[in-house]
């Protein structure tokens, strides 16, 4: 009897823990800034745009690719260009860097194919 009464608070505890993290994972979502992606160069007649998903929070920038689209160089750079990560990925994956400092940045996303794609965003404390 006493194994059932500890499995029945246990059982308790987890779904109420589980409830919880749903919430918190949903407001953590919604508090993210969505990052504008825009294509500005490339050859192949294929917009890519919409499987880049990209957004900031405070001081993360964080980015999802929800497509399998290729490899892809990852660079973010601040407002004079200076680049502050550079990243070779492969999609669907997904990366997130720490902006250390306040500004204006830019994130670009470049294909082996030679499409260019981009996104603008700002870091305040």
């Amino acid at each position: 009897m006493t194994k059932i009464k500890t499995i029945i608070v246990l059982f308790g505890l987890v779904l109420s823990t589980l409830f919880g993290s749903a919430n918190c994972l949903q407001k953590c979502i919604e508090d993210n800034t969505p990052i504008s992606i825009i294509k500005t160069s490339g050859q192949s007649g294929v917009d890519r745009s919409s499987s880049i998903a990209a957004s900031i929070k405070d001081h993360y920038l964080t980015i999802n690719f929800l497509t399998d689209i290729g490899h892809v160089w990852i660079k973010v750079t601040d407002a004079s260009g200076m680049t502050l990560d550079l990243e070779y990925s492969e999609t669907p994956t997904g990366y997130m860097y720490y902006i250390p400092s306040a500004g204006h940045y830019v994130v670009v996303f470049t294909f082996t194919d030679g499409d260019e794609y981009y996104g603008e965003f700002d870091v305040t404390d």
